[in-house]
C-alpha cells in the first residue's frame, strides 16, 4: 500500500470530520423544527457531547504535523488553496479548550430554546439571565482567540464569520452608508406617503402557502431531491449541501412575509446545492463567508423577489393559491414589496430601513464582546439606538425589540453585519452581471433566470472558498466591495 502524503492525510481526516458535521446539522434543524419540547434537555446534552467529539478530532495533535508537513509537498493551486482552508479550520477550532466548547453547546441550547417561550411573553427578566450566561462565555472565548491570534477581541469572533474583516474597515463601510442613507430613507418615505396600504384578505391557511411557498422554490430552480422546506420559530437555512433544509413562518393573516422569506431562504439553498461536489467534504469547498452567502439570498430576495418583473410572475401563483375569490392586483402587490416604512423587525424590513438594523445590532454586540457595555444595558441602549436611527421606541417592548433575534441566543456573535455586507455584496454582483449579459433584465421580465443562474454558479456558487472574499468579489465583478453599487441600486429602485 502506498503511503499518503500528509495532505492526503488531512483530506481524510476531513471528510470524516464533514459526514459528523452533517449529523450535528440535521439534528440541530430537528431541534428546531420537529423535536417536542420535552426532548430538549436530552438533545442539547447529545449536541454538547458531539459538539466535544468533534473539537477532540478537530485537534488531534498530529494535524500540526500533518500541516506542517504537507506545506513542504509539491501541491498544484487548488491543492494550496484546500491546505490554507484547512490550516484556517485547524486554528479555530484548536484555539478553544474542549471544557469552553461543551459549556458554549449546552449554554446556547438552553437560552435558545427557553427564548422560544419567553421572547412571546415578553421576559427579559427571565432571558437575560440565559443570555448573561451566553455571553460571557463568548468574551471568554472570544479573549483566548484575541490572544492567539493578536486581534481585538471583537475582531477576532468577527473573523469567525468574514474572514479578513475587522472593526475598522467595518465602521468605514458603515460610516459610508451613514451619510446617505437616512437622507434617502426620508426621500423615500416622504414620496410614499399616499401609497395605498395592502388590503390583505385573510386568513391564509399555512397548508396554501406553503404551496405557494413550494411553487416559487421550484420556480427559482430549488432542487428538492436534496432539500425541502419546513416550519420554525425563526426562519433559517440548514442541513448540508447534499440535504438543505430551509424553513420559515407563517401568519394566517399575512402571507407576504412567509413568501419573501422563502425566496431569502431559497437564495441560501441554491449556493449550498451549487457548491462544487468535488470538495464538498473539505474546507475549500464550503462558503467563502457569511456575507457572501447571506448575498445569495438577498440577491434572490432583493435584486431578483423585489424586482417588478418577478412581481409580476408572483401575481398568478399567489391568485392561485391564495386569493382566487378576490383577486390580488399588480399594483397592490409591487407597492407592497416596495414600500419603505421604518420598523421594529428586522427580518421583516425593507431593503432601506435594514441595514439600520443591522448597524444596531452590531454595535451593541461589538461593545458587549469588548466589555464597555453590560447585558443588563442592552435594552436601554436598543431603545436609544433604534430612536436614533428609525424614530422608533422599544421601552418595555422587548418581544419587538432586543429578544426579536435568534442570534445572540443561539451563541452567534459577529455574525449581524454579514447582513449588512451581503445587500452591498449582492448589489455589486448584479451591477456586473447586468455588465457583462446586457440581455438579463429583458430575460428575467420573460421568466427566464437561466443566465442570471448560470452567472451565480460561475462567478460565486463554483468558487466556494479557493479565494479569499477580496479576490472573490474581484474576479467576479473587477473590484473590492465597493457601496457605491448599493447606493445606486436603491436610488434606482426607489427614486
Amino acid at each position: 500500500m502506498t503511503k499518503q502524503t500528509a495532505y492526503q492525510q488531512l483530506c481524510e481526516h476531513f471528510k470524516h470530520l464533514s459526514k459528523l458535521s452533517h449529523l450535528n446539522s440535521i439534528c440541530g434543524w430537528d431541534q428546531a423544527t420537529m423535536m417536542p419540547d420535552g426532548g430538549n434537555q436530552a438533545r442539547a446534552e447529545a449536541l454538547a457531547e458531539l459538539a466535544v467529539i468533534i473539537h477532540e478530532k478537530s485537534t488531534r495533535p498530529e494535524m500540526e504535523q500533518w500541516l506542517e508537513q504537507a506545506q513542504q509537498e509539491n501541491l498544484n493551486p487548488m491543492q494550496q488553496a484546500s491546505l490554507r482552508e484547512m490550516s484556517r479550520s485547524w486554528r479555530n477550532q484548536t484555539a478553544l479548550p474542549a471544557d469552553l466548547v461543551k459549556a458554549k453547546s449546552l449554554a446556547t441550547a438552553h437560552c435558545e430554546h427557553a427564548w422560544r417561550e419567553q421572547r412571546g411573553a415578553n421576559d427579559w427578566k427571565a432571558f437575560q439571565v440565559n443570555l448573561q450566561a451566553v455571553m460571557q462565555l463568548a468574551i471568554e472565548e472570544a479573549q483566548i482567540r484575541a490572544d492567539k491570534t493578536g486581534l481585538n477581541p471583537y475582531d477576532a469572533m468577527l473573523d469567525l464569520y468574514e474572514p479578513g474583516m475587522q472593526m475598522q474597515r467595518l465602521d468605514k463601510v458603515f460610516g459610508e452608508l451613514q451619510s446617505w442613507l437616512p437622507d434617502l430613507i426620508t426621500q423615500v418615505v416622504d414620496k410614499q406617503a399616499n401609497w395605498p396600504k395592502l388590503t390583505l384578505n385573510g386568513p391564509y391557511p399555512s397548508e396554501q402557502q406553503k404551496k405557494l411557498g413550494l411553487a416559487v422554490m421550484e420556480k427559482l430552480q430549488f432542487d428538492f431531491k436534496h432539500g425541502r422546506l419546513d416550519v420554525s420559530a425563526h426562519p433559517f437555512c440548514g442541513g448540508v449541501p447534499s440535504d438543505v433544509r430551509i424553513t420559515t413562518r407563517y401568519e394566517d393573516e399575512d402571507f407576504t412575509r412567509s413568501l419573501m422569506g422563502i425566496v431569502h431562504e431559497t437564495g441560501h439553498a441554491r449556493y449550498e446545492q451549487n457548491l462544487p461536489l468535488d470538495y464538498l467534504d473539505l474546507p475549500v469547498g464550503q462558503a467563502r463567508s457569511m456575507g457572501i452567502h447571506e448575498s445569495q439570498s438577498l440577491f434572490f430576495e432583493m435584486q431578483l423577489g423585489r424586482s417588478q418583473a418577478f412581481v409580476e410572475q408572483l401575481l398568478p401563483l399567489v391568485n392561485q393559491h391564495l386569493c382566487q375569490q378576490q383577486p390580488m392586483q399588480l399594483e397592490e402587490l409591487k407597492q407592497h414589496y416596495l414600500s419603505v416604512k421604518p420598523g421594529y423587525i428586522r427580518i421583516d424590513a425593507d431593503e432601506l430601513t435594514y441595514p439600520a438594523h443591522v448597524m444596531l445590532r452590531y454595535e451593541l454586540e461589538r461593545d458587549l464582546i469588548n466589555q464597555d457595555i453590560k447585558v443588563a444595558d442592552i435594552p436601554e441602549l436598543w431603545d436609544q439606538k433604534m430612536q436614533q436611527y428609525l424614530g422608533l421606541s422599544t421601552k418595555g417592548n422587548y418581544r419587538d425589540g432586543c429578544m426579536q433575534d435568534v442570534h445572540w441566543p443561539a451563541g452567534l456573535i459577529g455574525y449581524f453585519p454579514s447582513y449588512s455586507l451581503g445587500a452591498m455584496y449582492a448589489a455589486q454582483f448584479h451591477a456586473a452581471l447586468v455588465k457583462a449579459k446586457p440581455d438579463t433584465p429583458k430575460a428575467v421580465a420573460e421568466g427566464n433566470y437561466n443566465e442570471v443562474f448560470a452567472w451565480l454558479q460561475q462567478n460565486i456558487w463554483s468558487q466556494a472558498s479557493i479565494y479569499d472574499t477580496d479576490e472573490l468579489v474581484s474576479r467576479a465583478t473587477g473590484e473590492t466591495l465597493n457601496t457605491r453599487y448599493f447606493e445606486q441600486h436603491l436610488r434606482q429602485r426607489y427614486l
